[in-house]
């Protein structure tokens, strides 16, 4: 695309979205969603209180975020894949991998689907 062709599609896409949210800042819906998002973050500031802290109070039960927190420690250690064993009963051929990114592994599941390859497959140790 030449650079005047991608200047005019930008351009294009800005009046887009221009109007876009011409229209979303009219719409009442989003005007009293702001509204409560306002009063809501005013009454958290008021009582020190986090979205986590909301979130605890009304269901105890939601999970926690799987963000590491700041005092939490990454160990970088990796869990290593077992081997497994594929005998094809069609072939009596025998491959073992790691993974699934096996050049015949792949071959056979494209021609016999990975559910009917992964029924020949044994963990080895």
């Amino acid at each position: 695309m030449s650079l005047i062709n991608e200047y005019r599609a930008t351009e294009e896409a800005i009046k887009e979205l221009q109007e876009r949210l011409k229209n979303l800042s009219q719409d009442d819906k989003l005007k009293k969603e702001l509204e409560f998002e306002g009063k809501l973050r005013t009454l958290m500031g008021e009582y020190q209180k986090s979205l986590r802290d909301i979130i605890a109070m009304l269901d105890p039960d939601a999970k926690v975020s799987k963000a590491p927190r700041a005092g939490a420690k990454a160990t970088g250690v990796k869990r290593a894949r077992k081997v497994k064993q594929y005998k094809n009963p069609h072939t009596g051929e025998v491959i073992e991998t790691k993974g699934g990114n096996h050049k015949t592994l792949k071959e056979w599941k494209a021609k016999w689907t990975s559910d009917v390859v992964e029924s020949w497959a044994t963990l080895l140790d």
